[in-house]
């Protein structure tokens, strides 16, 4: 009977719909940037604190092994450009840069800018409570001149110095609070998260490879979230409704 084909030909219309709505470009991605590879894939070799991504990164291990430097040749910036850096303190930027190098967890919040150096960048990654405050507790007493390490340095050695005027002060001074930190210093990168490490809610920027990539879940569950706040307003709930009643109509 042709009227039966409605229901088969209504399921085919949800399926091509919600796939034409998947946007799958949100998962397992590298960001369009400097020294990014254009797709994740193994790197075996990956250097010291970015090992945790060999199975899957976006960084080469010349990448990694830069991002250990002090002043490492991917972009000149000095970490002790108000004397010596706490070594407790760096490891969180180490981290904070192989995090930013070698994820593909990170496409739910890759947004499009015209800069010289990259064409992406991310913006308010939710990181994870703990993650931002051990940063911020490990940085406090080392010193800084800048609250926004993205712009306004002083580039005329060829390295960031202080720019004319500003003056070295504690990491507390120029930031006084765990978000002040983790939100300012890179224009909003990260968005401090109300989540904590494992709740599969926020993104870990230190994580035990062996027990797999936490941020995999994270990412699948924000590129899901804002699919369905892509599609148009309630078709979500009418392609539910259809999906349930689809099968009584079969039946009959």
């Amino acid at each position: 009977m042709t009227w039966k084909l409605i229901p088969l030909l209504l399921l085919a219309w949800i399926a091509t719909t919600c796939g034409a709505r998947d946007r799958t470009d949100l998962l397992n991605v590298c960001m369009d940037a400097k020294h990014h590879k254009a797709k994740p894939g193994p790197e075996d070799k990956l250097h010291n604190q970015c090992t945790p991504w060999r199975r899957n990164a976006c960084c080469s291990v010349n990448t990694s092994q830069e991002l250990h430097k002090d002043t490492s040749h991917l972009y000149n910036f000095n970490w002790d450009h108000c004397g010596k850096m706490e070594p407790a303190c760096k490891r969180h930027f180490i981290q904070d840069n192989c995090l930013y190098e070698c994820s593909p967890n990170l496409g739910p919040w890759i947004q499009q800018v015209d800069q010289s150096w990259r064409k992406e960048r991310f913006l308010n990654v939710p990181l994870c409570k703990e993650d931002c405050q051990n940063w911020w507790d490990d940085c406090r007493t080392s010193f800084t001149c800048k609250s926004n390490w993205h712009k306004g340095w002083d580039w005329t050695s060829g390295v960031n110095k202080c720019p004319v005027g500003a003056v070295c002060r504690t990491f507390e001074s120029y930031f006084p609070t765990p978000a002040a930190l983790c939100e300012g210093l890179w224009s909003h990168s990260y968005k401090v998260s109300n989540y904590s490490r494992g709740s599969g809610r926020c993104i870990q920027m230190w994580f035990d490879p062996d027990q797999g990539n936490p941020n995999e879940e994270v990412a699948r569950f924000y590129a899901a979230a804002m699919n369905a706040e892509a599609m148009p307003h309630g078709m979500g709930l009418h392609l539910l409704s259809l999906a349930l009643i689809l099968p009584l109509w079969l039946l009959v």
